[in-house]
């Protein structure tokens, strides 16, 4: 009996020198899925001078990924890249995912810069005190230093499509602006408590508010949901929170930095599943998630080998 003739376990079902393929297909497979699979989270610790790496469990992967920053402040991440801005330094750099410098200084010469968003090649940046959107590409050529302007001291930013959402923390307002500086709606949602950051997710955004100023600090702080188109869903989705600046939202999570050192996870709808998932951070502000990705690569492997077993099928038959 030859290899071409070995019988087949049952019509339908895989013999075991097929199982063995299969066996070695999803071994290549797991090879070849992305080094961010595990889901991250990178958080910038403003008064720690650092950037600190999680997965999204709450396991500290490195809480000193990137040391001796000057106040680092608002995060992007685009594929292996992360860039951070420097309130005080001016500044927007570039670091990989694992903790190496690729730029200090990609783009320089700003005022005060918090939030940054990241939209394929061209990353959008809020200066406070000059109330200004400034667009870069992410090789640190300026496009546009003020694409933007005219806001009351900007600090949070998102990106969706060819839409800007802004969060203006005096005018506690979200700005709607395209992303070739059209003004869509200076006022989208107005009332905000002191509004820090925002994350769009579809057609829902998510703010960040430091909540009500008792005269010494701000109390009951809380996350916002509004639609795309302005409308409020729940402006106290979450609530009793303290200080949340940062925030981040990965499929069905939202991801919460607040100024007590905490990153808190809840979910879209606003339940509650870890307040304190990751604790002990110096101040974090900005915050971004990495979700992880399918192993795309192996499910290739895996209809070439369906294809290859047919083929031996009819041979044999």
């Amino acid at each position: 009996m030859n290899r071409k003739t070995i019988p087949l376990l049952a019509s339908g079902t895989f013999s075991l020198r097929a199982m063995s393929i299969m066996a070695l297909v999803l071994s290549a497979g797991a090879a070849l899925t992305p080094a961010t699979a595990r889901g991250q989270i990178f958080v910038t610790n403003y008064g720690g001078t650092t950037i600190g790496e999680y997965t999204t469990s709450g396991a500290t992967v490195n809480a000193s990924l990137v040391s001796g920053l000057d106040e680092p402040y608002g995060i992007a991440v685009s594929g292996s890249d992360l860039f951070v801005t420097s309130l005080y330094g001016g500044t927007i750099g570039e670091y990989s995912t694992s903790g190496a410098m690729v730029d200090a200084s990609l783009v320089s010469g700003l005022n005060a810069p918090q939030g940054i968003a990241v939209s394929a090649s061209d990353l959008f940046v809020v200066n406070d005190p000059n109330g200004t959107i400034g667009e870069y590409t992410t090789s640190g050529a300026t496009v546009n230093a003020s694409l933007v302007s005219g806001l009351d001291y900007p600090s949070g930013i998102a990106v969706s499509g060819s839409d800007l959402f802004v969060v203006n923390q005096v005018a506690s307002t979200i700005g709607e602006y395209t992303t070739s500086g059209a003004t869509v709606n200076a006022d989208l949602v107005s009332r905000l408590e002191a509004p820090v950051d925002i994350a769009v997710s579809g057609a829902d955004l998510f703010v960040t508010n430091e909540g009500v100023w008792n005269g010494n600090y701000y109390v009951n702080g809380t996350i916002g949901e509004y639609t795309t188109s302005g409308a409020t869903v729940n402006a106290s989705l979450v609530s009793g929170l303290d200080n949340p600046t940062g925030i981040a939202v990965s499929g069905s999570d939202l991801f919460v930095t607040t100024e007590n050192g905490t990153i808190g996870e809840y979910t879209t709808l606003g339940a509650t599943v870890n307040a304190a998932l990751a604790s002990g951070l110096h101040f974090p502000q900005g915050i971004a998630v990495v979700v992880p990705e399918p192993a795309i690569g192996a499910l290739l492997l895996i209809a070439g080998a369906g294809i290859s077993m047919r083929r031996r099928r009819r041979q044999s038959a």
